[in-house]
């Protein structure tokens, strides 16, 4: 069976907890660095969306960031990411939804209409606060191993903390700031960011991870 294929670009948030997750699974793929302004046909041709990350193995397309950390981690979880309590959907959900959206709305709120970025940005503050909480007293949000809520939100709360990095190293959130320099300086995270060319048909594949 021919290895599978992972269209992704390096700085997407949902590209990134994809990697994250077949990199913990050991699941070799081929990956395809996408550039979003000139997008390859044929990742057009297989995302439905057009949108990264896509993973596409034999006849099976798959074109949901958190489908994919599932497929890689059905196939193998050496870290038991997958062993978390039902809270830890809810915080996906959430963080994929409301906390998103309002991300999206302060961090590009030139492109919505009437949108008051101050707004916005409280309503992520209050998903920040819960999160610092939630964390209180310990390393990941459900104890002291990662889970794939973890891996599955941190992309976003370092999306949103660099958006305005000095502001958001002033709020009072210690244990979401430490969890996030925790992470960003991992070598985990660093090695689910390489550098990769933009990927073009004919060049040799790129074994990830």
């Amino acid at each position: 069976m021919k290895t599978p294929i992972l269209y992704s670009f390096r700085r997407c948030p949902y590209a990134i907890r994809a990697r994250l997750a077949i990199a913990s699974s050991g699941v070799q793929v081929e990956l395809r660095e996408v550039l979003l302004r000139d997008k390859a046909p044929e990742f057009l041709e297989t995302s439905p969306s057009a949108t990264v990350p896509c993973l596409k193995s034999g006849a099976l397309v798959i074109d949901e960031s958190f489908d994919i950390m599932l497929w890689a981690l059905g196939q193998n979880d050496p870290e038991h990411l997958l062993n978390m309590p039902p809270e830890g959907k809810v915080l996906i959900d959430t963080t994929d939804g409301p906390f998103k959206t309002a991300l999206d709305r302060y961090k590009y709120h030139t492109r919505y209409e009437n949108c008051d970025r101050g707004t916005e940005r409280q309503k992520v503050s209050t998903h920040m606060s819960d999160l610092n909480a939630r964390l209180a007293g310990q390393n990941w949000l459900f104890g002291e191993s990662p889970s794939l809520a973890d891996f599955a939100i941190l992309p976003f709360v370092r999306q949103f903390a660099f958006t305005d990095k000095k502001w958001f190293d002033e709020q009072d959130w210690p244990n979401v700031q430490r969890w996030l320099e925790s992470f960003i300086t991992s070598q985990r995270f660093m090695s689910v960011m390489t550098k990769y060319p933009k990927w073009n048909i004919g060049d040799s594949p790129t074994s990830f991870p």
